[in-house]
């Protein structure tokens, strides 16, 4: 069975090693919101700092006007046997402090590191050990007194933003409030309470404490509060009767203060009947008592979140990656797996397993053709240029049959405005296979820890896209070249046949009356070489919207496909170890987060050695 030194003593371990990584709280479900503890909280002037001080039995609070506590303190209380008392700074480790007016200069000068020599406060909490036979095993949050007017040298702010700070510690259902409330002031009015009573509406998780008992007006007294009449808590009230300025003044010791205290209950007619039940002694040994049996009931739940919490940190640098070894194997290996798994995902755009690969095929089944509809063959084809190129294509020697030099002139003409659209569609798959590589690597999330490397997989790849460019231009223009260069005789041969069929056996020769007729035979004539010549470049057009995209896809996709790195590896292959570490050079905040995921999963398992160290069951 655990003691409760040793469940208080591992929430304090625990607790520390939460603030020396910076978890205190402050968004999200941390461990440190899950570990129970004891914020203390009250107005201006209640008490709160005196209260502190009985419970530990020395002086080591800041006292002064106006707001004194700008910073949390987390108070630990450990208490020891035949041993002097000390205290401890947790940033400052290994110093111990026996002067507590030394704790006390501290305080104040390591809340001034982080707020400066202002009055505004801080949520960065400053931890305090003190080790004491004086003391029980306790842990307390002391926490800036609410107050309600800003003082000179404070923003209008600071009094939203102490009940903010206040408010994020004790909203928190693994938080014990010690509510402070003087006695010379009326319950309703406390700001503690009614802060208290807006997050624990059934007291459950509020402790309250009367101070000043010994400051109320002859004839009045506090009895409604202490027995709960007159707001009703799960948890008795304790009063407290502090050290008067007086004695604080002649530095009375704190043990005869407690001393002083219990005569003050025991001799009291109105709460002589209550004094086994008041006091700074027994509000300590109360809240140790319920403090321990809260840890009891909530280490299942703390377990629970920090499983889950190292497997998810787990799952993060796996995410993120592991720290790369130094060895030349092992990063030239990382190199490979970084471009392997670009080329994966890359692949997966190309074939449809992720989107982009598709406006590919929309170059083929829709910018090539209108390409080539917008062409202008219907003006290289009119009447007039037909006439033109017919007549030059003779030279001084007309035609005796057919005008075979103009026919191949005008095909030849007609042909060549198809290299505009099949280079443009070369560009147009380029474009898309660009996009893709930069796609791909945005998704690559191995790669996102290496930008040089990153950098380079793209140059690599982009380089290679250029040369399948060229190539695939090379190989369209060829296409388009060849159309020219040989000419499909048989597509005019059945012109002919089709011709001689559709003659009229019967039809004469012109007859010089219908010489008159000449231009107008002569119109008709040219009027026919065009629409031959039209005809034939469809059925080369229609060709070539198929052989257009074979080309394009076998020279630039398939090989982007099959070989997109295949020159980087090469290079890579020959690169020497330092080379290949400049190439690993992480970013920064991706290092600096692992950095930080690495020590909060080394806080949840030291956490979890704690817990199991402890037989709390």
């Amino acid at each position: 069975m655990a003691t409760m030194e040793s469940l208080i003593g591992l929430v304090n371990r625990i607790q520390r090693a939460c603030t020396v990584l910076g978890d205190h709280g402050g968004g999200g479900m941390s461990l440190w919101e899950a570990l129970p503890s004891v914020a203390v909280v009250g107005g201006q002037s209640s008490g709160k700092s005196s209260v502190l001080e009985s419970v530990v039995g020395r002086d080591f609070l800041p006292r002064g006007s106006g707001i004194v506590t700008r910073r949390p303190l987390v108070l630990q209380l450990h208490k020891i046997e035949g041993q002097s008392e000390y205290a401890e700074f947790l940033h400052i480790p290994k110093k111990k402090f026996a002067d507590f007016a030394a704790v006390r200069k501290e305080i104040s000068d390591e809340t001034d590191r982080i707020t400066g020599q202002t009055k505004q406060i801080s949520n960065i909490p400053i931890q305090l050990s003190i080790y004491s036979p004086n003391v029980v095993n306790l842990t307390l949050i002391d926490l800036p007194g609410l107050t309600k007017v800003a003082v000179e040298g404070q923003s209008e702010s600071i009094v939203q933003d102490i009940e903010l700070m206040v408010r994020s510690y004790v909203e928190k259902p693994n938080c014990i409030i010690l509510a402070i409330s003087p006695a010379n002031q009326d319950i309703a009015t406390s700001d503690a309470i009614k802060l208290a009573r807006e997050v624990d509406p059934s007291g459950e998780r509020t402790f309250g404490v009367v101070t000043k008992l010994d400051l109320m007006d002859k004839g009045t007294n506090a009895l409604d509060v202490l027995e709960g009449r007159s707001y009703r808590l799960q948890h008795p009230w304790v009063g407290i009767v502090n050290r008067s300025q007086a004695d604080i003044n002649k530095n009375v010791d704190m043990i005869i203060a407690r001393q002083k205290e219990r005569e003050y209950f025991e001799n009291s007619p109105e709460y002589g009947h209550l004094a086994h039940k008041m006091g700074a002694e027994y509000l300590a040994k109360l809240l140790s008592q319920h403090l321990e049996q809260v840890i009891r009931q909530r280490i299942p739940s703390i377990i629970s979140l920090i499983n889950k919490t190292v497997d998810e940190l787990n799952a993060e640098l796996d995410r993120i990656g592991r720290p790369i070894g130094v060895d030349g194997g092992a990063q030239l290996y990382i190199i490979l797996e970084m471009c392997r798994a670009f080329e994966r995902i890359f692949k997966e755009h190309l074939d449809g397993g992720r989107p982009g690969g598709d406006k590919i095929y929309g170059v083929f089944d829709h910018q090539l053709p209108a390409a080539m509809k917008k062409l202008p063959l219907d003006r290289h084809l009119s009447i007039s240029n037909v006439k033109k190129v017919i007549t030059e294509a003779d030279g001084y020697q007309p035609h005796l049959i057919a005008p075979e030099q103009g026919y191949r002139r005008l095909i030849d003409g007609s042909l060549g405005y198809f290299k505009g659209p099949a280079e443009a569609s070369v560009d147009a798959v380029h474009f898309v296979l660009k996009e893709l590589v930069r796609k791909s690597m945005a998704a690559c999330e191995e790669l996102k820890r290496f930008p040089t490397l990153q950098t380079d997989i793209a140059t690599a790849a982009n380089e290679s896209l250029e040369r399948f460019r060229d190539e695939s231009r090379k190989t369209v223009l060829r296409l388009v070249e060849m159309e020219s260069s040989y000419l499909t005789v048989e597509f005019f041969r059945k012109l002919q046949m089709e011709g001689e069929k559709n003659q009229n056996p019967n039809q004469k020769e012109p007859s010089p009356k219908d010489s008159q007729n000449i231009d107008r035979y002569t119109d008709q004539h040219f009027r026919k070489i065009g629409s031959n010549v039209s005809g034939y470049v469809s059925m080369v057009c229609d060709t070539l919207k198929n052989t257009v995209p074979k080309a394009v896809v076998h020279c630039q996709v398939l090989q982007a496909k099959k070989s997109l790195l295949n020159r980087y590896y090469a290079q890579v292959g020959r690169r020497e170890k330092e080379q290949l570490g400049k190439m690993l050079d992480e970013d920064p905040s991706l290092m600096a987060k692992r950095e930080s995921i690495a020590k909060k999963l080394e806080l949840y398992k030291s956490a979890r050695d704690e817990i199991d160290s402890v037989a709390w069951k």
